[in-house]
């Protein structure tokens, strides 16, 4: 009787389950179909679900219309240096924070941990001057820059760190170990869940960042997705199925990153308490 009933709950949670992800996954089931529709299909009221005549004439026009793998190229590479970068100061940072101690740490982690109360839209016209003073305007670099560092994702990894135990810190010090030592061979080989959810989350913050790629760049040279897919609207006339079928292309790759990396992602957000 207890089987039975632990079965017909575990199909219950299922159904609940499977429902609530279709209702998310929804958007993008739209999205796909209404990429293999005609134009005509999408203004029409009201509009079908299923496409009459499916093709695939938007991907082929995105891809003539913009330089689709050039701003995909552009955009790896961005999320590549910026994830890198945040890997890797993010890291150091939050160990730091959480692990060694010095005069004024509370003070200087509250002063970093106030950036996540600014706005985003108050810092784009200082980081564009900083930009134009270096000469990286319309550069990848300069699209990738203020990316490199982030008030949370040092807080998300100081949460993380704050978990682990101190006696790794203590032993490898007493064996003469630098903290810098200790923070590579000690506690960096058991951080792979937190460190892989900071990547999860600064890749698709890259991946998809449009306002300042928007404003830093000026030519398709430095141009990523976000911004190539924004072009394809029309001064007259907006092709939704082409702006659908170049978002799909874009959204494919960060899915599948995800699922890949979504045992990672869960345990670190689980381990990634709010101990202070």
């Amino acid at each position: 009787m207890h089987k039975e009933l632990s079965k017909t709950r575990g199909i219950i949670y299922f159904v609940i389950l499977l429902i609530f992800g279709l209702l998310v996954s929804m958007p993008f089931i739209w999205m796909i179909i209404s990429s293999l529709k005609e134009i005509s299909e999408l203004t029409k009221v009201p509009p079908d679900f299923w496409p009459k005549n499916p093709n695939l004439d938007s991907y082929k026009a995105v891809v003539k219309i913009i330089p689709f793998a050039h701003h995909f190229a552009n955009t790896i590479i961005v999320t590549v240096i910026r994830t890198v970068a945040q890997l890797a100061f993010c890291s150091m940072s939050a160990f730091a924070f959480a692990k060694m101690h010095f005069k004024g740490k509370n003070l200087v982690f509250m002063i970093l941990l106030s950036v996540l109360m600014v706005p985003t839209q108050m810092i784009l016209i200082p980081n564009y001057f900083i930009m134009m003073k270096l000469h990286l305007v319309d550069t990848i670099l300069g699209v990738a820059i203020p990316g490199m560092f982030s008030a949370f994702g040092m807080f998300l990894l100081r949460q993380f760190f704050l978990s682990l135990p101190d006696e790794f810190l203590e032993a490898g010090r007493i064996d003469g170990c630098s903290y810098f030592g200790c923070f590579k061979k000690l506690y960096l080989p058991i951080s792979t869940s937190g460190l892989v959810s900071l990547l999860i989350f600064t890749l698709m913050y890259s991946w998809n960042d449009y306002l300042w790629p928007l404003i830093i760049s000026s030519s398709d040279k430095s141009r990523v997705l976000s911004v190539g897919i924004a072009l394809l609207q029309g001064q007259n006339r907006i092709y939704y199925n082409q702006i659908m079928a170049g978002a799909a292309m874009a959204t494919l790759p960060v899915i599948l990153i995800f699922i890949a990396l979504q045992k990672y992602f869960v345990e670190g957000i689980a381990l990634t308490g709010v101990k202070g």
